[in-house]
């Protein structure tokens, strides 16, 4: 649209040399609740014409170029048989960009985009805004439900591990208990409210000072529902669309962060465009907080 510069412009195949990648990873098995996350990438790659580039806030336009990896090639694949997928297009984005952009697919992709690093798991960080622990068991296999216990099994360390925006009436005792006693940092939707946001993020980045690099898992359902109906896990009383937009934003600013994913927006549950607009607004936050590095 003439007079209208929108963020699609930004993004494109071409842009072999952008310090930014984005790469889909559509995965739906596995699930908690069975839905079609695996739709997410593509709905992203649409809505992005319709997000503006400048904020009125900072007075200034994006202009980062994004450098569309395209989707992983998962369909049909089970999360076991879809990891080493996922791991190998990380690796790939985050030799050839400072920063990657993971659009889920459901949360399991959250794994393979720590391991996909390649670097010993003690140099990585993993930053949660999530209502959920995912810290179900492991008897079953792997699922959208267990990534960062699969993570602990793995060797990344509690002391690695914070995890914001945890809801009530959302988790279990014992993965409360399994949390704190590998050491993960836990903080509250509650002291999210009373705290506030960049209060907690600081709280996370704090606990991972020591690590080199960052992932950051964005679990769309830590959102309140009310404002993102299409994230199957999401909770009444979650997070304020706007704490979540600001969260994003201070985490991307942080060098160390290579990987940023957008996960559980299975936009079929969503008959307006509220969702979408969203997750396009959260490419938008991660983009003006990496042009602030």
């Amino acid at each position: 649209m003439a007079g209208w510069p929108n963020l699609s412009e930004l993004l494109s195949a071409d842009h072999v040399d952008a310090r930014v990648g984005f790469v889909g990873a559509p995965l739906a098995a596995g699930s908690v609740t069975p839905g079609r996350c695996d739709l997410a990438p593509q709905l992203l790659r649409q809505t992005l014409r319709r997000m503006g580039r400048y904020d009125v806030e900072t007075g200034r336009d994006l202009q980062m170029e994004v450098a569309d990896r395209g989707d992983v090639d998962i369909a049909g694949l089970s999360i076991e048989d879809a990891t080493p997928i996922i791991c190998d297009a990380v690796g790939a984005s985050a030799v050839s960009h400072a920063l990657t952009l993971l659009i889920g697919g459901n949360n399991a992709v959250t794994r393979p985009a720590v391991l996909g690093l390649g670097v010993p798991l003690g140099q990585v960080g993993l930053i949660t805004l999530d209502a959920h622990f995912d810290m179900r068991d492991l008897d079953a296999g792997l699922g959208n439900g267990n990534p960062v216990r699969a993570l602990i099994e793995d060797g990344l360390p509690g002391a690695n591990i914070a995890q914001v925006g945890i809801a009530p009436f959302a988790n279990s005792a014992r993965m409360h208990q399994d949390a704190l006693a590998a050491g993960n940092l836990v903080v509250t939707i509650g002291e999210v409210f009373s705290d506030g946001i960049s209060g907690a993020v600081e709280r996370a980045l704090d606990h991972v000072s020591h690590c080199t690099l960052l992932v950051v898992d964005c679990d769309i359902d830590v959102i309140d529902r009310s404002q993102f109906p299409a994230a199957p896990g999401a909770r009444p009383g979650g997070m304020a669309v706007r704490d979540f937009f600001a969260a994003v934003r201070q985490l991307a600013c942080d060098p160390r962060v290579r990987v940023i994913d957008l996960t559980e927006w299975d936009p079929p549950l969503d008959s307006t465009d509220l969702s979408a607009l969203t997750a396009a607004r959260w490419v938008a936050e991660c983009l003006a907080g990496f042009e602030s590095r």
